[in-house]
């Protein structure tokens, strides 16, 4: 696939590579933005780039348009595809820029323009009678977009700006292949089934309220499930010679300036006065960790001090981010803190990286690794930065796993790896975290007393595994469908009478196996067993035991297996051999 650079160089790429795929999508955006303008004129083109999975394209349009609209756009961009139109490159001043803009009637474009220098040269794109301000880069014809699909629409501020005016955008997807693309809406179908928000609901896991937008609120069988997360989170932290602490969810301003969150987070963060003094709730749980270190003196012979928090943190997120769990304004996040030697680094970031293969491998996930570098909005020097990315690197190289390299999207503070976890139906999502942090603990006056007997500045490794437990439910509610496994169902078994004269085994068999820590209801309405079986495979349930005349004489229970049907007859004993 050839594809045309902003210098109007063309290289060879595959969809397969970023290249490759990101000019495809962009040169979609591209024909949907014609394909718009030659039905509707008057249309006002904002901005079209290319996301993961597909493209999207922000509109201003004279009329309410909607998804009713998109069959005749397809038909237009079909058009446009079959025509061959080749892409040519071309630059242009801001003055001529803004002129061939105006003709056009495009005030998004020109205010866009008021931006750059006056000096500077305007990449422009060109498509038979389209016209697009872009840096690209681009395929070379139209012909080369094979197969795609416009997806869903959305309003959007101009600039993600609420004061600015709402356009139009509409998501689409591309691909070289129509199976590729059939492949991949199927995949899409999928997801909404597999929706947490729906699932939830169904499953009484949690709920969203007006009166609290970001704030989920978990029901019983949620929390029981967020609390078996924590159980297992605690057990293995634990084991691995972690100690816990809780710290306050809210803390004054100068913590927040010492620590940098006030300068470089500060729009994330929720702030109110207390006694005339700034507090911020805490975004983030390291600064109060610092202060955990810092209660007393510390020497060599305590580090590495591995320090786990579960911490509650509030996060101003815009309100068009929110989604259900994946994206909130209220999480916990299994937060902990590793203050070592520097000889100590790479062993510890082994170990983290060993734990989190630990938890992701027994939920079944497979993982992908990125190392992501130095920011623009960084602190710290060169020298620091260097070694910290030094530290994350070697320890990846010994541990031989594979990553790539993310310039510029480590933390203001430090590098880190971000481990990437793929689900059922191979969507990824960012969870644990390695941040190696050489800052904070300057900012903050952290020291030991080496062996020398002269103090010395610890190195801070920050850590996620889960990342928020709230995001890693709603993970597991869509790679398991709601069908989680045995051990992380909030109900494991479900027991079912045929009739209400057998309530009273069943209420023994729910304590029976109550004493053995499983976890079981009784249905006992007076509906038919076919309805009530039913009513227990869409909640999911692992196990269903069925109790009528035969089962009481026998002191048994017929079970029936939520994937694999009816198991046939069997005693308690038995039963509970199975269960554990």
């Amino acid at each position: 696939m050839k594809i045309k650079m902003k210098d109007g160089s063309i290289q060879e790429a595959v969809f397969e590579e970023e290249l490759g795929k990101n000019a495809f999508r962009h040169t979609t955006a591209h024909i949907l933005a014609q394909a718009v303008k030659r039905r509707y004129p008057d249309t006002k083109c904002a901005i079209g780039p290319s996301i993961e999975d597909g493209f999207y394209y922000d509109f201003d349009f004279t009329f309410h348009f909607s998804e009713e609209n998109f069959a005749e756009i397809e038909a237009e961009m079909k058009k446009i595809v079959k025509e061959n139109l080749q892409l040519k490159h071309f630059t242009a001043n801001r003055e001529k820029a803004k002129q061939v803009m105006a003709e056009r009637n495009e005030t998004y474009k020109i205010e866009m323009l008021d931006e750059f220098p006056e000096e500077e040269e305007i990449s422009f794109y060109q498509q038979g009678e389209y016209l697009e301000m872009c840096a690209g880069p681009h395929v070379a014809y139209t012909s080369a977009i094979k197969a795609f699909k416009l997806l869903s629409v959305a309003g959007a501020y101009w600039r993600g700006d609420e004061k600015n005016k709402m356009l139009t955008r509409i998501y689409g997807t591309s691909f070289p292949s129509d199976d590729m693309l059939e492949e991949y809406l199927n995949r899409l179908d999928e997801a909404k089934k597999r929706d947490h928000r729906k699932l939830g609901k169904e499953l009484g896991l949690f709920a969203l309220f007006e009166e609290g937008v970001g704030f989920p609120f978990f029901l019983p069988k949620g929390l029981i499930l967020k609390n078996l997360l924590i159980d297992y989170w605690r057990k293995l932290h634990t084991k691995e010679g972690y100690v816990e602490i809780s710290t306050p969810i809210m803390l004054n301003r100068q913590l927040w300036e010492t620590s940098g969150h006030w300068e470089h987070y500060r729009d994330k963060m929720y702030t109110t006065s207390i006694d005339g003094a700034d507090f911020a709730i805490k975004p983030m749980s390291c600064p109060g960790g610092m202060l955990v270190y810092k209660m007393e003196p510390r020497s060599y012979r305590e580090l590495p001090m591995r320090i786990s928090e579960l911490g509650l943190i509030h996060r101003n997120e815009k309100s068009g981010t929110l989604h259900g769990l994946m994206r909130v304004r209220c999480c916990t996040q299994d937060d902990a803190h590793i203050f070592m030697k520097p000889e100590q680094i790479q062993d510890e970031i082994k170990g983290v990286a060993r734990l989190i293969d630990e938890v992701y491998s027994n939920f079944g996930f497979r993982y992908h690794v990125e190392l992501s570098t130095r920011p623009e909005n960084s602190i710290g020097s060169d020298e620091d930065w260097e070694m910290a990315t030094d530290g994350l690197k070697n320890a990846l190289d010994d541990l031989k796993l594979p990553y790539v390299v993310n310039e510029g999207d480590g933390a203001f503070y430090g590098p880190k790896i971000d481990f990437h976890l793929e689900d059922s139906i191979g969507r990824s999502w960012q969870c644990g975290t390695i941040q190696l942090d050489f800052q904070l603990p300057y900012r903050f006056d952290a020291v030991y007393i080496g062996e020398d007997g002269n103090k010395h500045r610890p190195i801070m490794i920050h850590r996620v595994v889960f990342g928020s437990i709230e995001r890693f439910i709603g993970i597991l509610i869509e790679h398991f469908a709601g069908k989680f496994p045995f051990w992380l169902s909030p109900v494991q078994v479900k027991i079912l009478t045929i009739s209400d004269k057998y309530i009273d085994y069943a209420k023994e068999i729910e304590m029976t196996l109550k004493k053995q820590d499983l976890r079981c209801e009784v249905d006992g309405r007076a509906e038919k067993i076919g309805y009530k079986i039913r009513a227990a495979q869409l909640e999911r349930i692992p196990y269903m035991l069925i109790i009528g005349e035969k089962e009481v004489h026998t002191n048994s229970v017929s079970v029936r297996k939520r994937d694999d049907g009816d198991l046939g007859s069997m005693p308690i004993d038995q039963l509970l051999e199975v269960l554990q």
